[in-house]
C-alpha cells in the first residue's frame, strides 16, 4: 500500500447506552404505575355483574367533593363498585407488595435466595392465632377488626419475638441461628396447628380456606388498619437500601464503611415482620408471592436494593391484585383460595425468565 493512500476510519464497536441510575428508576416506577392503574381498573370492572370503566370513574368522582356528577346509574351498581370491588383490589395490591416487599428484604438480609417472609416464623404464628380465634365461642366486639385478624396478628408477632430473643447472642443477631430458631419454632406451631384443626370440628372447613388465602371478605376497615402498617414499613425498608446494598458483600466490612450493622438488621426485621403480620392477619398465608417476585424484579433489573425494593413493591400489588381477579373470576360463581392462584400463575412465569436469564447472578 502506497503512502499517498487514505486508510479507511476504523470502526468501534457500538457501545449500549445505559440510563443513569436514578433516570432508570424513575421509569421504571412510572412504567409499573401505569400497568398498576390499568390491572387494577380491569379487575374493578369485571366480575360477575361487568361495569364500564366510564362508568367506574363517574362513581368515584362523584364521591369528591365539588365535583357535580348527577348520578345515572342504579344504586346497585355503586354499591359494588365502592363496597365489594374497590376496597378487595386496594387490599389485595396492599398485601401484594407487602409480601413480595418483605420477601426481598429478608432475602438481602439473610443473603438467601430461598427467604420468604414466613421464613422465621411469621406464617406459623399467625395460622396458630388465626385457628384459636376460629375456635373461640365467641368474637370481642371491643377490638374492632374480630377476633381472628387480631389474634393472627399477635401470633405473627410473637412468634417473631421469640425467635428473635432465642437467636440474639448478646448483642449480636447470627443470621444462621436466626433462621434455624425460626425453621423450629414454625414446626411446633405447624404440628399445633394440624392438631388444631383434626380437631375443630365444623370450624374444620372455614380454617382451611383461611390459611390458602382469600380476599373474598374485604371491607375497608381492612384496608385503613393495614395501610399505615404497610406505608410506614414501605418507607423504612426504602430508606434502608443502600446499607442493605452494602451488607450484601460482607458484615465485617460494612461495619468498616461506618453501617451499624445490628441495628440495620434489627430494624429490617422489625418492618418486614410488621408488614408481613398485618397482610397476613385479614387474608391468610398467601405463599409464593414473597418469594417468586423479587427473583422476578432481580432477573429484570438487577440486584441493586434500591431499584429492587421499590419495583418489587409494585410487582407484587401487580401480581397480587391480577391473582385475585383469577380466583374469583376463573370458576365464577365459585371462588378459589387465591393461594392457589398464585402457585399455579407464577411458578412457569418464574421458570420462564430463569430459563431467558439463566446466566444472572443472584447474589
Amino acid at each position: 500500500m502506497s503512502s499517498n493512500q487514505v486508510k479507511p476510519p476504523r470502526i468501534e464497536p457500538a457501545v449500549p447506552v445505559r440510563l443513569p441510575h436514578r433516570r432508570r428508576r424513575a421509569f421504571g416506577i412510572l412504567g409499573l404505575l401505569l400497568v398498576l392503574g390499568v390491572v387494577g381498573a380491569f379487575a374493578t370492572a369485571v366480575g360477575s355483574v361487568q361495569i364500564p370503566f366510564l362508568t367506574i370513574l363517574q362513581v368515584m368522582f362523584s364521591k369528591l367533593p365539588l365535583v357535580g356528577i348527577t348520578p345515572n346509574w342504579p344504586e346497585t351498581t355503586e354499591t359494588i363498585v365502592l363496597a365489594i370491588r374497590l376496597p378487595r383490589v386496594i387490599l389485595a395490591g396492599l398485601v401484594g407488595a407487602a409480601l413480595s416487599l418483605a420477601g426481598a428484604t429478608y432475602q438481602g438480609l439473610f443473603r438467601n435466595p430461598l427467604a420468604d417472609p414466613y421464613l422465621i416464623g411469621v406464617a406459623q404464628g399467625a395460622a396458630l392465632g388465626a385457628v384459636t380465634g376460629f375456635l373461640f365461642p365467641f368474637d370481642w366486639p371491643g377490638i374492632g377488626v374480630g377476633i381472628i385478624p387480631f389474634l393472627a396478628f399477635i401470633g405473627a408477632v410473637l412468634s417473631v419475638a421469640i425467635v428473635y430473643l432465642l437467636a440474639r447472642v448478646g448483642k449480636t443477631l447470627p443470621v444462621t441461628t436466626l433462621i434455624l430458631a425460626g425453621v423450629a419454632l414454625g414446626a411446633l406451631f405447624g404440628s399445633i396447628v394440624s392438631f388444631l384443626v383434626i380437631t375443630s370440628g365444623q370450624a374444620m372447613q372455614g380454617i382451611i380456606f383461611w390459611l390458602m388465602g382469600s380476599f373474598s371478605l374485604s371491607k375497608w376497615s381492612e384496608v385503613q388498619v393495614i395501610l399505615p402498617y404497610v406505608a410506614v414499613g414501605v418507607v423504612v425498608i426504602l430508606l434502608y437500601s443502600r446499607p442493605l446494598n452494602v451488607m450484601q458483600l460482607d458484615e465485617e466490612q460494612a461495619q468498616q464503611l461506618g453501617i451499624n450493622v445490628e441495628r440495620v438488621k434489627l430494624i429490617l426485621l422489625i418492618a418486614a415482620t410488621l408488614i408481613t403480620a398485618a397482610a397476613v392477619s385479614f387474608v391468610g398465608t398467601i405463599g409464593f408471592v414473597g418469594i417468586i417476585i423479587p427473583h422476578v424484579v432481580r432477573l429484570i433489573w438487577g440486584p441493586d436494593n434500591r431499584i429492587l425494593l421499590p419495583m418489587s413493591v409494585l410487582t407484587g400489588a401487580i401480581f397480587m391484585v391480577s391473582a385475585d381477579l383469577v380466583a374469583r373470576t376463573l370458576l365464577s360463581p365459585m371462588e378459589l383460595p387465591v393461594g392457589i392462584v398464585t402457585a399455579v400463575c407464577g411458578a412457569p412465569f418464574f421458570l420462564y425468565l430463569l430459563r431467558r436469564k439463566k446466566r444472572a447472578v443472584f447474589f
